[in-house]
């Protein structure tokens, strides 16, 4: 499964699954979005593969990704998840740090031939691996002080050699950041177009938060129609929490807000969860215009003091019953299912180039979609 494809399912609701592993890691990461720790918190494996094991031929997601921390500390739970969902037709991706080629980590320069710096991947790790269909690696500035930009591509090395589809996720500060010219380049030295890359920007949240400054941009207009690919995968939270926001300030945030919880690994399944992410009113019209043209149109108090954010307002509806009603007149019907669905299929067929120019960073979005890559 290429990087393509898995960008052109994200605006489609419930064509995904994302799951925190683990909120562990070994590396310390300064901008890490998830602040993760070897004390970080995990959620319980036993509930974790139930609730993946619920999974059904009929009703199931086309992909699941496993996330963190760093998933790879729970290598056996890492292959077991990913067994248990592809029995059922679902894919499944992964992306990892490459904690295992980190200085100090068993590796050295010279320990693999004809290789200056050759990562050693361990067999547990391995056969994790062995279970994807898709293996990506985070590589920015931070990341190559602990991870060596040549042990990272030795792990993609290893990984396309055993048929396993590969892509890079690259973080810089911006289209500008030097960074990222210099290491997009070196990508495509090295892979030429075998392994395409999503490029971001930095954001001030996790432990960047304290030092990396907000972009400032310009206020959008409040009644224009905005709609938020980020409400279309549920996210499985370290803690259990199941949310239908990838967005980490809502991941993190306890409580979590009611309208964008859509279940825990304690009583919910996976038919119950994507049925909610689905069907749920103040979803469907988050996808389909955006919670800022929701407040704006149908607020009672739309109009006083500062506006927040995108990602605020949305969290903020909760604070906004009539916005809420509204969303239910509007969109608890077959019409709002329709909308919903027809936004969703424009922004399919618009292409994952289209869906990377709006949330990736400007002047790399066609990495995400290289013609060399196998298909």
């Amino acid at each position: 499964m290429q990087l393509a494809e898995l960008m052109s399912l994200r605006p489609v609701p419930s064509a995904g699954l994302l799951v925190t592993v683990t909120g562990r890691c070994p590396l310390h990461c300064a901008h890490c979005s998830t602040t993760s720790t070897m004390a970080s918190p995990e959620p319980d494996s036993a509930r974790l593969l139930r609730f993946v094991g619920s999974f059904e031929a009929t009703d199931r997601p086309e992909v699941l990704m496993l996330t963190g921390g760093e998933p790879l500390l729970r290598s056996d739970l890492t292959a077991e998840l990913a067994g248990r969902a592809r029995a059922a037709g679902t894919r499944v991706a992964l992306l990892t740090g490459a904690w295992f080629a980190a200085r100090g980590a068993g590796n050295r320069p010279g320990s693999g031939p004809g290789e200056p710096d050759h990562a050693v991947i361990p067999p547990a790790v391995l056969r994790a691996i062995g279970a994807l269909d898709h293996f990506s690696v985070s590589v920015d500035a931070f990341h190559e002080r602990e991870v060596p930009r040549a042990r990272a591509f030795s792990v993609v090395r290893q990984v396309l050699d055993r048929g396993i589809a590969c892509s890079f996720h690259v973080v810089g500060d911006g289209p500008l950041d030097p960074y990222l010219a210099d290491v997009t380049t070196d990508i495509r030295r090295a892979f030429g177009d075998r392994v395409p890359m999503l490029v971001n920007s930095l954001r001030p949240v996790g432990r960047a938060a304290s030092w990396a400054a907000a972009k400032a941009v310009p206020a959008p207009d409040p009644g224009r129609v905005r709609p938020c690919s980020m409400a279309a995968w549920p996210v499985v939270a370290a803690d259990g929490t199941i949310l239908a926001c990838c967005n980490q300030h809502t991941v993190d945030r306890r409580p979590a807000p009611a309208h964008l919880t859509v279940g825990h690994l304690d009583g919910s399944d996976w038919a119950s969860v994507s049925r909610r992410v689905r069907s749920a009113p103040a979803l469907r019209m988050i996808r389909t215009v955006g919670p800022g043209h929701l407040t704006a149109r149908y607020g009672t108090a739309a109009g006083a003091g500062p506006r927040p954010g995108y990602c605020d307002g949305c969290r903020a509806l909760g604070e906004h019953p009539e916005v809420l009603a509204a969303a239910d007149r509007l969109a608890g019907g077959p019409a709002g299912a329709l909308l919903d669905l027809h936004v969703a299929q424009l922004q399919r067929e618009a292409g994952p180039v289209s869906f990377v120019r709006r949330h990736g960073t400007a002047g790399y979005e066609d990495l995400v979609a290289l013609p060399g890559a196998p298909r």
